[in-house]
């Protein structure tokens, strides 16, 4: 006489496999993947028109392909930039190498100096990412704690706290991010 077989109930081992599932889903994180936020500058009307922008308003950044750094046309450590970028922005000596400044009437600040001043960021092809990406961030933090400083001094907190859209423009008005950055190549190589 034949035995049957006894079937297992699978009922329970579904159960298991959803908790299972749910329990990596709750405890794994995702990380996502973040970029520079920045916003790329609206699309220019005429393209042969050119900028006429003065030789003492551009603040010349250049990284070549040994991650070396030069400000201005001197080496620099990459830890001086930000200090470097904010004093050549605010200019407070009126110092006449350093950018001009253009007296502009902005709601809730009045009438505020804003700088003409534009960083032109330039990398060569041989740049690591690791220190395109360090500039960029100390560029961003020199704008950062100028937008701060300024907030704190109008509005008596950070800029990144302020909630009120017009008190947030009117920050973003008088210090603009000015940023150019031109398309790699090869820096210091004979062609």
């Amino acid at each position: 006489m034949r035995r049957s077989l006894q079937e297992i109930n699978a009922g329970s081992m579904a159960d298991i496999a959803f908790l299972l599932l749910i329990f990596f889903l709750v405890t794994t994180t995702m990380d996502v993947d973040t970029g520079i936020a920045r916003r790329l500058p609206p699309p220019v009307e005429s393209p042969d028109q050119e900028m006429d922008i003065r030789e003492r308003n551009i603040f010349k950044v250049l990284v070549n392909s040994a991650d070396r750094l030069l400000v201005e046309g001197k080496e620099t450590d990459i830890r001086d930039l930000k200090d470097k970028t904010k004093l050549f922005f605010l200019n407070p000596y009126n110092d006449p190498d350093l950018p001009e400044k253009r007296t502009e009437t902005i709601e809730l600040l009045g009438e505020i100096d804003v700088s003409k001043g534009v960083v032109s960021l330039k990398n060569d092809r041989g740049t690591s990412y690791q220190m395109y990406i360090k500039v960029q961030n100390e560029l961003t933090k020199a704008f950062r704690e100028m937008r701060d400083e300024m907030s704190a001094m109008y509005f008596g907190v950070r800029f990144r706290q302020l909630v009120d859209e017009k008190k947030i423009r009117a920050i973003q008005k008088a210090i603009p991010i000015a940023i150019s950055e031109a398309e790699p190549e090869d820096i210091g190589r004979k062609k």
